[in-house]
């Protein structure tokens, strides 16, 4: 049987690789911050085949134990400061955890002596790209950080590089595009939409505030790509993969949909109210990714789409908000 490391597995991406590794007969480890408790016990409930150890990607000795006690075959590095917004009020704590984390665990692999057996998953990110110098973004597309968070991305994902080519080690990079789901946290802008929309069905809230409404993304479901870091891991090569479903959406597309949705036809402009508090310092204005190497080399390609990406998550967050005030769920034509 094989053993599997996942770093932040505590998050969407965590939650849906940690289903599918069960499915496919993996034993999975899941480091888990021993000060988040919250969290440990909401994953212990919903994945309770996910053994957790603690430990923190800020800690080297932590890490290395844990590797030198597990002997995983494969590690998916999944942990980091993943909140773009945060990035900003703590850069030191991100570029700690984003950046440096992954340094740890390739020193940890490497020190252990089992550089040659494990193979690692880096998850890079299409934040790296921000002031875009070419459209759609490719693997050999260069990078121009906008965000600390981007600017650890890239320092990682370089490190990643670096260990692969200097100690011949198993190591590959998933550029991952935006990618949403019914487990995204409510800090990001599109679980608040789906969120806010929700609230705003059920009578419980009369207005929803959000900052730019024009940057667009590529935007695809966490559940899907969760599939391509896994054959990453299985080629025999490693290499870099950017993951993405070559449509963009801009923020205002995702509000008017979750609002049909919601069966709340255009009623957007009388709800969505703009809070200059939630605009970035710079912004990263236009993304979408060119996934053709995933698709020729991987056997890989989104299954699921825009319009269905919304539809369950709108529809999750009516049933989590209609939990919560102890009604029934409202009859409205929401659909995947």
């Amino acid at each position: 049987m094989k053993k599997a490391l996942i770093t932040g597995v505590t998050g969407q991406d965590g939650y849906h690789l940690s289903k599918l590794l069960i499915s496919k007969q993996y034993e999975v480890f899941g480091l888990v911050n021993g000060q988040r408790r919250e969290l440990s016990e909401a994953l212990t409930e919903e994945i309770p085949d996910v053994k957790q150890v603690f430990g923190d990607l800020t800690d080297y000795s932590s890490i290395s134990s844990i590797i030198n006690e597990i002997r995983p075959s494969e590690i998916y590095n999944l942990g980091g400061i993943s909140f773009v917004g945060l990035s900003f009020t703590q850069p030191q704590l991100t570029a700690d955890v984003t950046a440096l984390g992954i340094l740890r665990i390739l020193e940890a692999c490497k020190n252990s002596g089992i550089s040659d057996g494990v193979r690692i998953y880096q998850a890079s990110s299409s934040e790296m790209f921000g002031k875009v110098l070419e459209s759609p973004q490719t693997e050999k597309t260069p990078f121009y950080p906008r965000s600390p968070y981007a600017v650890s991305k890239v320092f990682a994902h370089y490190m990643a590089i670096n260990y692969r080519e200097a100690y011949g080690m198993h190591v590959s990079n998933g550029i991952l595009f935006n990618h949403e789901g019914e487990k995204r946290g409510t800090e990001f802008v599109t679980r608040k939409i789906t969120q806010g929309v929700a609230k705003i069905k059920l009578g419980v809230a009369k207005e929803l505030r959000l900052g730019n409404l024009d940057p667009k993304r590529d935007w695809g479901y966490a559940g899907d790509y969760v599939e391509a870091m896994w054959k990453m891991l299985q080629m025999e090569i490693p290499d870099d993969y950017v993951i993405a479903t070559g449509e963009s959406h801009s923020v205002k597309d995702f509000v008017t949909l979750a609002f049909k949705k919601a069966g709340l036809y255009g009623l957007e402009a009388e709800f969505v109210v703009q809070d200059k508090k939630f605009l970035r310092p710079t912004e990263v204005d236009y993304l979408i990714g060119d996934y053709s190497k995933a698709k020729e080399k991987l056997g890989w390609s989104p299954k699921t789409t825009f319009d269905e990406l919304v539809g369950k998550m709108v529809k999750n967050d009516l049933i989590l908000e209609a939990k919560k005030i102890g009604v029934a769920v409202p009859k409205t034509p929401v659909t995947p």
